[in-house]
């Protein structure tokens, strides 16, 4: 369970990264690693990792609360 832990929370931490560069500098990573798109733009491949950020938020915030157990 730690290794899904660490995972989520780098993937978390990512996404992070990722809204803190669209507020400061409307620099989307997320839309540039699915394709060079132009901030705004959304394809499946970006939806998807979109979806994958946030999994992993809500999974770190669960898997810390509870302290990796699940319970």
């Amino acid at each position: 369970m730690e290794a899904l832990q660490l995972i989520a929370l780098i993937v978390a931490g990512i996404g992070a990264i990722n809204w803190g560069l669209v507020g400061l500098a409307k620099i989307d990573l997320v839309a540039l690693i699915a394709g060079g798109l132009k901030f705004g733009e959304v394809n499946s491949i970006s939806r998807v990792l979109y979806i994958v950020v946030g999994i992993a938020g809500v999974l770190a915030i669960v898997l810390e609360f509870t302290g990796g157990n699940g319970a």
